[in-house]
């Protein structure tokens, strides 16, 4: 019995190596303290009704941008790791077998389950402020859509301590990914972790084209909308589009791993290519739907501190809709060495350059717009006038790897990881980091330290250069992707080292930034936000207290301009008295759900099921997910509305904004 149990858990928990066990201590030590404080302070029912039933869009937003530091800190790590196995030649710090799996992890995580989040938790706290509406229009959809996003994240990081994680790289490309060549289950943990999480991507992408076509407050026609939710019309209108088919390639690759199917098998008939185009059909409307919210980001952070209308409205709106269109017309380049010939290489590097086009045209936009302008240097500004320079550098470099001829010579190259990440983490990364920083205020009722987040700007930006610019010469010299080691005698172990040094200044700028946090939480009463408006904004969001009420707004704004928060002040300063606020009325909102919380759980059963091959697991798991469907369809208990008398008790005691 006791050697059945033994042999069980051999095989079922991931052993053998000294950072897998220093793992499953730290999260062991932080499972107890959780659960300690919250038995201590008898917080289990207020994390129930406030958060983890919650269909409030804010805390939703806020429980996005939780998961997605969390996962910035695992892959983070991971990361590290990497570059620490990289630093000198002939490291033995990494087990070959286990940098192949951190190799694959980093990009999952930093991709689906870090960018994606926060993206998604930014949509959430500040599209339905923006367009001065009460909440998302499928409330209900928006919780389940979180929970699924979280329970699909923890399938997914499970397998660094149970099972083993993937190892195939970040897109899983066959032969690596099927049965053949990886027999464990790392790999079905890649694809379930993410099938289940990317349901949510969709139901979110769905939610907030809804939200934003039908919800508007009334006078703000589309093109009198703020660039952040344009910016996130278009994101969402590439995710509807692009998604099914990462659900569909999972899917095949799936069956070909579970039921002997030989969709992407060679020997079977199969043809693995199909699924390197399937997935970069998706891949590259990947890129544009994570970082086209950090467009519109940068687009209102200008506006703000340079005082200034935005310039050119109509251009930044039309270069959103081409890049989300041209985006699904470029995927191709990404193997123009597969042999395709001369006219599919040349189509596809028509399109990549043609993409350019519109993304060059927004930087010289948010130039216009900084030109004469009040500039002031806040925490915000700063990350957006760092991302410039980052970004053009990281465009033009992808310029030069969509000439086919040369990317004959870039590809596979450290020159393209440069290149991948200048993008990235110069444009996402830093455009959430900037939105965050912006709206902070605005979701917790108080402003974070300039000083020590000036830190983290300095620290973030000095590492990113120091760890990506070298990393171009590597390429040029000849280094390739996915090694795990190298020789004396290459001569890269100098950019090596400079790139791990970088590495490191980014980990301690992460580290100033969660100092900046709980320095914040401390200093909360110092630093309170007053007036609802720190930064002397431009659209609706900075009209209403912060932290906001709840509903939102007590009465429904009316839009007449572009910038209608910034316009009513100027008419409050320059013409007669604003007419009185109208007649309070009772305000419709949701209730609040346990279904989504306890269908992502029978979806996370089902999930680790289909990893195992446990049909007595996945069996149940399915019911639950059709008996929580059921149930929710006969629930008409759904809304309530909001008293006058409690709506005239919230607005005094929260609303502190000064006339």
């Amino acid at each position: 019995m006791w050697e059945k149990i033994i042999s069980f858990a051999a095989d079922f928990f991931v052993t053998g190596d000294p950072l897998i066990y220093g793992a499953d201590v730290s999260i062991v030590i932080t499972i107890i303290a959780v659960l300690f404080v919250l038995t201590f302070f008898k917080k289990w029912g207020w994390l129930w009704r406030e958060w983890l039933t919650t269909v409030d869009h804010k805390k939703i937003g806020i429980m996005y941008i939780i998961c997605a530091f969390l996962m910035l800190f695992r892959g983070g790590v991971d990361a590290l790791l990497m570059r620490t196995q990289l630093a000198v030649p002939e490291f033995g710090f990494l087990a070959p077998d286990h940098y192949n799996q951190i190799f694959t992890t980093h990009g999952v995580i930093m991709i689906l389950f870090m960018a994606m989040p926060f993206m998604f938790g930014l949509f959430n706290v500040m599209v339905p402020l923006q367009i001065g509406a009460r909440d998302v229009a499928f409330p209900f959809l928006n919780s389940l859509s979180f929970w699924l996003f979280f329970s699909g994240a923890m399938l997914f990081n499970m397998s660094f301590v149970i099972g083993g994680s993937p190892d195939a790289g970040w897109l899983a490309y066959p032969p690596y990914s099927g049965l053949m060549h990886n027999p464990g289950v790392g790999q079905d943990f890649y694809i379930w972790g993410i099938q289940i999480s990317g349901i949510g991507s969709l139901m979110t992408g769905i939610n907030f084209i809804v939200t934003i076509l039908k919800m508007r407050a009334p006078g703000m026609k589309l093109m009198k909308m703020p660039m952040f939710p344009w910016s996130v019309l278009s994101s969402c209108i590439a995710i509807i589009f692009s998604f099914p088919i990462l659900t569909a390639t999972l899917a095949l690759l799936f069956l070909d791993r579970y039921a002997g199917a030989h969709f992407f098998t060679l020997d079977g008939g199969g043809n693995p290519m199909m699924y390197i185009n399937l997935i970069w059909m998706w891949g590259h409307p990947e890129v544009y739907i994570i970082v086209l919210p950090a467009f519109g980001i940068f687009s209102e952070i200008v506006s703000t501190f340079a005082k200034k209308k935005l310039f050119g409205y109509k251009s930044m709106v039309y270069a959103m809709m081409i890049i989300s269109i041209l985006s699904f017309l470029v995927w191709a380049h990404h193997f123009f060495t597969m042999g395709s010939g001369a006219d599919v290489n040349a189509f596809f590097a028509l399109t990549t350059m043609l993409i350019a086009i519109p993304t060059g045209a927004k930087v010289f936009n948010w130039l216009f717009t900084m030109f004469r302008g009040k500039i002031t240097f806040e925490t915000p500004m700063l990350w957006t006038i760092g991302f410039i320079p980052c970004f053009v550098t990281g465009g033009l470099t992808g310029v030069l790897l969509s000439v086919a001829p040369a990317d004959f010579q870039f590809h596979n190259s450290y020159f393209l990881v440069a290149h991948f990440h200048h993008v990235i983490i110069g444009g996402v990364v830093f455009g959430y980091f900037a939105g965050l920083y912006y709206w902070w205020p605005k979701l917790f009722g108080f402003k974070l330290n300039e000083r020590i987040g000036k830190w983290a700007f300095w620290f973030w930006n000095i590492g990113f250069y120091l760890c990506f610019m070298p990393q171009y010469v590597l390429g040029l010299m000849g280094m390739t992707r996915r090694v795990v080691t190298y020789g004396w005698d290459k001569g890269w172990w100098e950019m090596n080292m400079v790139s791990t040094i970088g590495a490191g200044l980014m980990g301690i700028a992460f580290l100033f930034q969660v100092w900046q946090i709980a320095h914040g939480v401390k200093h909360r009463a110092a630093n309170l936000d007053t007036t609802g408006d720190p930064w002397n904004g431009r659209t609706l969001e900075w009209s209403i207290p912060s932290p906001a009420p709840h509903y939102n707004f007590a009465v429904l704004p009316q839009v007449s301009a572009q910038d209608e928060w910034w316009e009513e002040k100027l008419r409050r300063e320059s013409g007669p008295p604003s007419p009185k606020p109208a007649k309070l009325e009772p305000i419709h909102m949701p209730k609040n759900s346990a279904i989504p919380i306890i269908m992502a759980a029978f979806w996370f059963m089902t999930g680790f099921g289909f990893v195992f091959h446990w049909l007595w697991f996945t069996i149940p798991g399915l019911a639950g997910v059709a008996i929580c469907m059921i149930v929710h369809s006969f629930n008409y208990d759904t809304d309530y509305y909001v008293p006058v008398d409690e709506i005239e008790r919230t607005e005094a005691a929260i609303r502190k904004v000064t006339s």
